[in-house]
């Protein structure tokens, strides 16, 4: 990888970082249905010209109902889900959870694509989702005040992403990225502006608030997206997936510098774990395993 993909890299999981930061700076002022409307809004306002621009405006009036239903799986739902846990579990171990994305994606491809199991993906499964269920066992309590629905709301999303996923590589293969990435935000705001209005909070947000939630939409977001696809066009899916690894580090370190949130011991474990079992699945990380046979 070149320097300066090196240097994409980076500063795509820095954003994607940056949106759990965010998330959490606006959701209290705003309400988890507002925020994720106007993340999804603000990029589609973003993302939408630059479609007109390329050209490419006739891939999503073709391919517009399975791009509607990625819209709601990728990010009409996982936003409204990460940003209601924002309310209530730190940036950093939003963005972990987030990082277990893989691994569902892995196991829904397995069971509706018939995609084969390894041996050492096998592992990583066993790995990674052990992981997830040691951090939501320590920090899922269903008592009043309580984060457990946080969690089950951050799994949710991760769980929707993995399908959206498989979804995507069933029914969009070969569509424009940026068709694709510009139609599921049009296609969530559609389905959040309904919601947003019903609750839309009573006390105007402060500009600190609104400040979180334009960076959330255009950089986090819009400027993200761009990036994103154009990684995968330069570098490959299999090095562009490596932010998937980054993000949490961000995520820690924003919320952390800007917020004031602490890490635990078991955080830190519980993300190394998680990552190990997902650097396992995806093959980022190779296991030589004799035995060719796979599920």
């Amino acid at each position: 990888m070149k320097p300066a993909h090196l240097a994409e890299l980076l500063a795509l999981a820095a954003l994607w970082g940056g949106s759990f930061l965010f998330m959490r700076m606006g959701a209290a002022e705003f309400g988890p249905a507002a925020l994720a409307a106007v993340r999804v809004i603000g990029a589609s306002l973003f993302l939408l010209p630059l479609l007109r621009l390329r050209g490419q405006t006739a891939a999503l009036r073709e391919h517009w109902r399975p791009i509607l239903i990625v819209g709601i799986t990728n990010s009409a739902l996982p936003f409204l889900c990460f940003s209601y846990a924002a309310l209530s579990i730190t940036a950093g171990l939003s963005a972990i959870f987030n990082a277990a994305a893989p691994l569902f994606g892995a196991v829904i491809a397995w069971l509706w694509l018939n995609d084969k199991l390894t041996a050492p993906r096998i592992a990583g499964l066993a790995v990674g989702f052990g992981g997830v269920l040691w951090l939501a066992w320590d920090k899922a309590s269903f008592k009043p005040g309580g984060s457990g629905w946080a969690v089950v709301a951050c799994l949710t999303a991760t769980c929707l992403y993995g399908w959206s996923a498989n979804f995507t590589k069933k029914r969009l293969a070969g569509v424009a990225p940026l068709a694709l990435a510009a139609g599921s935000q049009l296609s969530a705001a559609s389905v959040l502006v309904l919601p947003a209005i019903v609750w839309w909070p009573s006390v105007m947000p402060s500009p600190h608030a609104w400040l979180a939630a334009g960076l959330l939409a255009l950089a986090c977001t819009g400027v993200a997206y761009v990036m994103y696809f154009r990684l995968i066009a330069n570098v490959g899916p299999a090095n562009a997936i490596a932010v998937t690894f980054l993000v949490p580090v961000f995520a820690v370190v924003w919320g952390g510098l800007f917020l004031g949130e602490g890490v635990t011991p078991t955080m830190v474990l519980g993300c190394a774990v998680v990552l190990f079992g997902t650097a396992l699945t995806t093959g980022l990380l190779k296991w030589k395993w004799r035995a060719r046979a796979a599920i």
